[in-house]
């Protein structure tokens, strides 16, 4: 599942801390702290819905800290890869 968060306030702290919290939980496979709508961008697994909901309760909604939440789950990986192509100069 991909998970857009809000986090109720934009200060360093609070960013800190979060990100403190995804580097610590072994359901969130990736996290991105982005620009835009959203705060972060988590890729999350979970062994089932009931897995999800108890992980939402617990990660989620007992952190003040956070605004919004909102989940979408991925119906089929089209492309993953994390690669990016890096030309290297050519001698002259």
């Amino acid at each position: 599942m991909l998970v857009l968060v809000t986090l109720e306030r934009e200060r360093s702290d609070i960013i800190d801390r979060f990100k403190k919290a995804i580097k610590s939980s072994a359901e969130v496979v990736n996290g991105f702290y982005v620009t835009g709508d959203a705060d972060f961008v988590l890729y999350i697994t979970a062994h089932s819905m009931e897995d999800y909901e108890q992980f939402t309760r617990r990660f989620f909604y007992e952190n003040p800290d956070i605004k919004a939440v909102k989940t979408m789950v991925i119906m089929d990986r089209v492309k993953a890869g994390f690669a990016v192509p890096i030309e290297t100069p050519s001698e002259e």
